[in-house]
Protein backbone atom coordinates (compact mmCIF):
# COMPACT_ATOMS: atom_id res chain seq x y z
CA UNK A 1 0.00 0.00 0.00
CA UNK A 2 1.66 3.64 -1.27
CA UNK A 3 0.40 6.84 0.14
CA UNK A 4 1.45 10.08 -0.55
CA UNK A 5 1.95 13.09 1.78
CA UNK A 6 1.92 16.73 0.22
CA UNK A 7 3.91 19.28 2.94
CA UNK A 8 3.06 23.02 2.05
CA UNK A 9 3.09 22.45 -2.12
CA UNK A 10 1.84 26.07 -3.50
CA UNK A 11 1.54 25.16 -6.90
CA UNK A 12 -1.77 24.34 -8.17
CA UNK A 13 -0.32 22.73 -10.87
CA UNK A 14 2.44 20.65 -8.65
CA UNK A 15 -0.71 19.37 -7.21
CA UNK A 16 -2.45 18.21 -10.35
CA UNK A 17 0.63 16.56 -11.41
CA UNK A 18 0.96 14.79 -8.46
CA UNK A 19 -2.36 13.69 -8.53
CA UNK A 20 -2.31 12.07 -12.03
CA UNK A 21 1.13 10.43 -11.49
CA UNK A 22 -0.80 8.80 -7.75
CA UNK A 23 -2.50 7.82 -10.08
CA UNK A 24 -0.98 6.03 -12.65
CA UNK A 25 1.46 4.67 -9.88
CA UNK A 26 -1.05 2.90 -7.85
CA UNK A 27 -1.06 5.02 -4.74
CA UNK A 28 -3.98 4.45 -2.39
CA UNK A 29 -4.56 7.94 -0.89
CA UNK A 30 -3.05 11.65 -1.18
CA UNK A 31 -3.01 13.61 2.07
CA UNK A 32 -3.23 17.31 1.40
CA UNK A 33 -1.01 19.15 4.34
CA UNK A 34 -0.87 22.94 5.39
CA UNK A 35 -1.23 25.24 2.69
CA UNK A 36 -1.06 22.31 0.09
CA UNK A 37 -4.03 23.33 -2.44
CA UNK A 38 -7.55 20.51 -2.27
CA UNK A 39 -8.81 19.58 -5.74
CA UNK A 40 -12.59 21.36 -4.34
CA UNK A 41 -12.26 25.33 -2.69
CA UNK A 42 -14.56 25.55 0.27
CA UNK A 43 -17.65 25.64 -1.82
CA UNK A 44 -17.31 22.66 -3.31
CA UNK A 45 -16.34 24.03 -6.74
CA UNK A 46 -13.54 22.20 -8.63
CA UNK A 47 -10.27 24.17 -8.63
CA UNK A 48 -9.48 24.17 -12.43
CA UNK A 49 -5.72 24.77 -12.18
CA UNK A 50 -5.28 21.13 -10.69
CA UNK A 51 -8.52 19.82 -12.79
CA UNK A 52 -6.19 20.84 -15.61
CA UNK A 53 -3.15 19.02 -14.52
CA UNK A 54 -4.78 16.15 -13.09
CA UNK A 55 -7.03 15.53 -15.61
CA UNK A 56 -9.69 13.89 -13.56
CA UNK A 57 -7.40 11.60 -11.25
CA UNK A 58 -8.37 13.93 -8.16
CA UNK A 59 -11.92 12.86 -8.94
CA UNK A 60 -10.95 9.52 -8.50
CA UNK A 61 -8.01 9.49 -5.83
CA UNK A 62 -8.61 9.27 -2.56
CA UNK A 63 -7.66 12.52 -0.98
CA UNK A 64 -8.00 14.16 2.50
CA UNK A 65 -6.93 17.49 3.74
CA UNK A 66 -4.56 17.90 6.89
CA UNK A 67 -3.96 20.41 9.59
CA UNK A 68 -0.23 21.56 9.39
CA UNK A 69 -0.61 21.04 13.03
CA UNK A 70 -1.90 17.58 12.85
CA UNK A 71 0.65 16.34 10.30
CA UNK A 72 3.56 14.90 12.97
CA UNK A 73 0.15 13.03 14.91
CA UNK A 74 -0.39 11.27 11.43
CA UNK A 75 2.54 10.33 10.10
CA UNK A 76 3.35 8.70 14.18
CA UNK A 77 -0.08 6.28 13.58
CA UNK A 78 0.69 5.44 10.45
CA UNK A 79 4.35 4.46 12.03
CA UNK A 80 2.17 2.63 14.42
CA UNK A 81 0.32 0.97 12.18
CA UNK A 82 3.33 -0.50 9.93
CA UNK A 83 4.01 2.05 7.21
CA UNK A 84 7.35 3.12 6.37
CA UNK A 85 7.86 7.16 6.47
CA UNK A 86 9.64 8.21 3.55
CA UNK A 87 10.06 11.60 3.27
CA UNK A 88 11.50 13.04 0.26
CA UNK A 89 14.42 16.17 0.93
CA UNK A 90 17.84 16.94 0.19
CA UNK A 91 18.81 16.50 3.81
CA UNK A 92 22.04 15.23 5.55
CA UNK A 93 20.34 11.82 6.30
CA UNK A 94 19.46 11.57 3.07
CA UNK A 95 20.39 8.55 1.24
CA UNK A 96 20.51 8.40 -2.79
CA UNK A 97 17.54 6.46 -4.77
CA UNK A 98 19.03 3.50 -5.95
CA UNK A 99 20.00 2.41 -2.15
CA UNK A 100 16.85 2.28 -1.00
CA UNK A 101 14.45 -0.56 -1.04
CA UNK A 102 10.87 0.32 0.10
CA UNK A 103 8.48 -1.60 2.33
CA UNK A 104 5.16 -3.32 1.42
CA UNK A 105 3.15 -0.20 3.33
CA UNK A 106 5.12 2.94 2.76
CA UNK A 107 3.79 6.67 2.81
CA UNK A 108 5.68 8.95 1.16
CA UNK A 109 6.43 13.18 2.14
CA UNK A 110 6.98 15.72 -0.48
CA UNK A 111 7.73 19.03 0.77
CA UNK A 112 7.03 22.66 -0.24
CA UNK A 113 8.63 24.09 -3.12
CA UNK A 114 10.76 26.71 -1.16
CA UNK A 115 10.90 25.10 2.49
CA UNK A 116 10.92 21.42 1.66
CA UNK A 117 9.87 19.47 4.81
CA UNK A 118 10.20 20.58 8.11
CA UNK A 119 13.33 19.10 10.55
CA UNK A 120 9.94 18.39 12.97
CA UNK A 121 8.83 15.85 10.23
CA UNK A 122 12.73 14.54 9.03
CA UNK A 123 12.93 13.60 12.56
CA UNK A 124 10.52 11.24 12.76
CA UNK A 125 11.02 9.39 8.91
CA UNK A 126 12.24 5.93 8.96
CA UNK A 127 14.14 7.24 5.73
CA UNK A 128 14.96 10.62 4.15
CA UNK A 129 15.27 9.98 0.37
CA UNK A 130 17.26 12.29 -2.21
CA UNK A 131 18.11 12.12 -6.19
CA UNK A 132 20.84 12.39 -7.30
CA UNK A 133 21.87 15.19 -9.02
CA UNK A 134 24.64 15.70 -11.79
CA UNK A 135 24.19 18.88 -13.81
CA UNK A 136 24.17 22.46 -12.11
CA UNK A 137 20.71 22.67 -10.23
CA UNK A 138 20.76 21.28 -6.82
CA UNK A 139 16.68 20.00 -7.35
CA UNK A 140 13.92 18.89 -9.77
CA UNK A 141 10.57 20.38 -9.54
CA UNK A 142 8.07 18.28 -7.01
CA UNK A 143 5.82 17.19 -9.35
CA UNK A 144 8.92 15.56 -11.89
CA UNK A 145 10.57 14.23 -8.27
CA UNK A 146 7.47 12.53 -7.80
CA UNK A 147 7.30 10.99 -10.45
CA UNK A 148 10.36 9.64 -10.09
CA UNK A 149 9.79 8.61 -6.65
CA UNK A 150 6.89 6.64 -6.51
CA UNK A 151 7.18 4.50 -10.01
CA UNK A 152 10.48 3.30 -8.21
CA UNK A 153 8.50 2.24 -5.47
CA UNK A 154 7.84 -0.48 -7.84
CA UNK A 155 3.89 -0.93 -10.13
CA UNK A 156 3.16 -4.67 -10.43
CA UNK A 157 2.24 -5.55 -13.73
CA UNK A 158 -0.31 -8.31 -13.68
Amino acid sequence: MMEVLLYNIRSHYNVGAIFRTADGAGVSKLYLAGITPAPVDRFGRRVPEIHKTALGAEAVLSWESVKTEDVKNLLLKKQQAGFQIVVVEQHTRSIRLNEFKPQEKIIYVFGGEIEGVSEEIVAIADTVLALPMHGIKESLNVSVTAGIVLYHNGIKVS
